[in-house]
């Protein structure tokens, strides 16, 4: 009789942990992270050694270990250039087995970038590309976008300065897809509040000499100048606006991208009193400036939204991994989508059916040098955007969007 029992429970207890080890699955006994960046280009300050310092930080915060494997980040430069995303993103799913990438600054290599992860049925967040088609008509159960797109700047931005009487704008627009998207989107927002766009100048990307635009944008006597596009045109336009007394005439300018390195590259003597949108500033409250803190220990500078963004999403789906007892990616995803995030980094997040995490933004302005206090001491926060009103509603373009 106790022989009978011992092996009856010797069955059940062999069969409860063959139960628990098929519940609890990491593919390759390992959790791998790529962090698939811009090491020394353009985007490298605001991304590059960065972000790979933030996924680090995730995964060591994290306990180097989930569901008892550990966990391991690799790094790859993309140069900027969509082919080679593209190639590494392959190679990495493929033969290095890689579970998620992240990062990928520019929208072409994050575009590039998702039809990979599309195809190879792996996970891929994107954190420093804004275009909308990423939760739009591209959108895809395996890609998510978590820090920011260019609706969500450009409404931001356009919406809380025209309420502030800043009613008449001059674009100065990089002349490559990622710049007319936030001019359109912000031209919208400023004629809906009643404000009027007076004009736009679109310069080439990189363009060394940025006067001639600057000048016309002067002459439109627009009480707006917005600046409609990234590095580094836009940190050179807003030197170049200081040089010829914009700010001193009396009109401002509204950058729809713009950094807390690019303030900082700058200089607050050239930067003060522009306005910006940011998902992210590291003085914003004890919460920021603690793990603000720590990365600049690590980096002797202050964390981008994007940088800090890479820490939110990894931690994220560490967290969903664990809840869900496998890494198999639209499990993961699911378990992400379940609850609402709120850390450091995000106020009222949420990442929705279509992949994009909504979340609070911030309209902040440069403080002048007399205002800033200590290092890094850069933004006047001027109002917070709700992320249902910043990012608006689903796309019904996306077919992950119910009809």
């Amino acid at each position: 009789m106790i022989a009978t029992r011992l092996a009856v429970f010797g069955t059940l207890a062999a069969a409860l942990l063959a139960a628990s080890a098929a519940s609890a699955q990491v593919s390759d006994d390992l959790v791998k992270i790529g962090v698939l960046t811009d090491m020394n280009g353009p985007a490298s300050t605001p991304t590059g050694q960065g972000s790979v310092t933030a996924a680090q930080m995730a995964v060591d915060d994290f306990g180097g270990k989930v569901l008892g494997k550990p966990i391991s980040v690799i790094v790859g430069d993309h140069q900027l250039k969509p082919d080679i995303g593209a190639s590494l993103a392959r190679r990495w799913y493929d033969v290095d087995q890689v579970d998620l990438i992240v990062d990928v600054p520019v929208s072409a290599v994050g575009l590039a970038v998702q039809n990979i992860a599309n195809e190879k049925k792996k996970m891929f967040i994107t954190h420093s590309t804004g275009a909308t088609d990423f939760h739009g008509k591209f959108c895809s159960p395996y890609t998510m976008q978590w820090v920011f797109d260019t609706r969500a700047l450009a409404v931001g931005t356009a919406q809380e300065v025209v309420k502030r009487g800043g009613d008449s704008w001059f674009f100065i627009t990089d002349d490559y897809a990622f710049g007319h998207s936030l001019e359109k989107d912000a031209s919208a927002v400023v004629t809906k509040n009643g404000g009027k766009v007076l004009g736009a100048v679109r310069p080439p990307f990189a363009t060394p000499d940025l006067s001639s635009f600057i000048l016309q944008a002067q002459a439109s006597k627009a009480k707006i100048i917005g600046i409609a596009g990234g590095p580094p045109n836009n940190t050179n336009e807003i030197k170049t606006a200081g040089e010829f007394g914009i700010f001193a005439g009396g009109q401002q300018m509204a950058a729809l991208l713009a950094l807390i390195t690019d303030v900082h590259g700058i200089g607050l003597s050239a930067a003060q009193g522009l306005l910006l949108t940011t998902s992210f500033y590291w003085d914003m409250d004890d919460k920021t400036r603690e793990w603000s803190k720590r990365y600049f220990a690590k980096m002797n500078r202050m964390p981008t939204m994007w940088q800090a963004g890479v820490y939110s999403s990894v931690t994220a789906y560490l967290n969903a991994i664990k809840e869900a007892g496998t890494d198999e990616p639209l499990k993961v995803a699911a378990k992400m989508r379940e609850k609402p995030v709120e850390d450091f980094f995000a106020r009222n997040g949420k990442l929705r059916e279509d992949n994009l995490m909504i979340h609070d933004l911030w309209l902040v302005q440069v403080k002048t040098p007399a205002e800033s206090k200590y290092p890094w001491d850069y933004y006047k926060i001027l109002a917070k955007i709700s992320g249902e009103e910043a990012f608006g509603p689903p796309d019904p373009a996306c077919p992950l969007v119910k009809k």
